[in-house]
């Protein structure tokens, strides 16, 4: 069972890896930036909009923006 939900959490992290426009996520501010990338690596909102400094909403716009999918 745990192989089975680091094989899917590995799988979600290349598809948000894939996905993501990057050249986008590169223009952010640092905190912004780390933030969308820490997004794509752990795929928990709260936390990457906790970094960011930001609302949930709020970042939830830059990650629709930065095109990074929420993978379920």
């Amino acid at each position: 069972l745990l192989a089975r939900w680091r094989r899917e959490d590995e799988e979600a992290r290349a598809i948000r890896r894939e996905k993501a426009d990057w050249e986008f996520i590169e223009k952010q501010p640092t905190r912004i930036r780390e933030a969308l990338k820490c997004f794509i690596e752990c795929g928990d909102r709260y936390v990457a909009a906790k970094l960011a400094g930001l609302k949930l909403e709020e970042f939830d716009e830059l990650r629709r923006r930065a095109k990074i999918p929420v993978v379920v």
